[in-house]
């Protein structure tokens, strides 16, 4: 009797049959920051949460990819799983989204987390589907700020004929040359060369990022202008949600809550503590800019973003509060 039989038989015998391990499923997500940004805390507690809550049965692997829209596309067509992203790219698959990317559009992280966990961020989500992704949370990364390494930025006229990195946004873009700036769109990976051979004199992005990724090393001013509120979003490959039975789709649902929180809070301790932080290392910070002569200066602007979007939707952005 062969050996592999004698095995069988020998287990048989005994009742100790082993039953066959649990299938284990490999998910990936990426995401573009530093394992310990507001991006990679989110991506872990996701990663920890889905394999909590499945036993590991699926195992989260977390992968850097500085480029959004690539990392967009792989999830689209199946060859990741899930990605974290800014929405500056988004507005290419989903430009329902691009609302969300008007200057001075929310008041504050109250208003903007309200607005985004509301009937109107569901509404949003709703819109990827058809584009053949799934928008599963919205996360953040913060309201965005003017670095620039030629001079301190306080007015529009301050903004003049700056070479700015902008994100593949329209809304931005638009924004930029209005304020007479020379808005030059490229891909993150891009912006740290382009600072350093001064391919643009500037850059426009949260706290969490600017610190994430030591942009005071090529900055040498920041001005909290605050200009854009910048969601973030976690989206999903619609092949692999669709698959998932009621019971697993329950858990990588707590799995995004519980991303999204990790990812506020160490946004909100970044906002906390980054300006000091940032002052530290040597750059020239202006804490206060003249808010109302941008709103002013971008009136024209304001007026393209009426007629692009529905106007009834801004209204309801606009006028969000607690409860409603």
């Amino acid at each position: 009797m062969h050996l592999s039989r004698r095995l069988l038989m020998a287990g048989l015998a005994g009742g100790v049959l082993a039953a066959p391990a649990a299938a284990q499923t490999n998910v990936t997500l990426t995401h573009a920051l530093a394992a310990n940004s507001h991006y990679g805390v989110a991506a872990i507690a996701f990663k920890e949460t889905v394999e909590r809550l499945t036993n590991g049965r699926y195992r989260v692997t977390i992968q850097r990819n500085d480029n959004e829209r690539e990392a967009i596309e792989a999830t689209q067509i199946g060859t990741q799983e899930f990605t974290i992203t800014s929405t500056g790219p988004v507005g290419n698959f989903v430009p329902d989204t691009l609302v969300l990317d008007i200057p001075f559009l929310f008041r504050d992280y109250d208003h903007a987390r309200g607005v985004l966990d509301s009937a109107i961020g569901q509404e949003l989500l709703a819109k990827f589907t058809p584009r053949g992704l799934i928008g599963v949370a919205w996360m953040e990364n913060g309201f965005r700020n003017v670095t620039n390494s030629r001079r301190e930025v306080n007015s529009p006229a301050d903004v003049q004929g700056l070479k700015i990195r902008t994100m593949e946004n329209p809304v931005h873009m638009r924004a930029f040359q209005t304020l007479g700036a020379l808005p030059t769109p490229m891909a993150f990976s891009e912006l740290v060369p382009a600072l350093q051979q001064g391919t643009v004199d500037g850059q426009e992005n949260p706290i969490p990022v600017i610190v994430a990724n030591n942009l005071n090393q090529v900055q040498r001013y920041l001005s909290l202008t605050r200009h854009v509120y910048s969601p973030a979003v976690l989206i999903g490959n619609p092949g692999f949600w669709n698959r998932l039975n009621a019971a697993d789709k329950a858990a990588f649902q707590e799995a995004a809550k519980a991303a999204v929180q990790a990812n506020r809070d160490k946004v909100s301790a970044d906002e906390r503590d980054g300006v000091a932080l940032l002052r530290s290392r040597g750059m020239t910070v202006r804490e206060t800019v003249d808010t109302a002569a941008f709103q002013s200066a971008l009136a024209p602007a304001f007026e393209q973003y009426r007629r692009q979007f529905d106007a009834a939707l801004i209204q309801r952005i606009t006028d969000w509060k607690p409860g409603s």
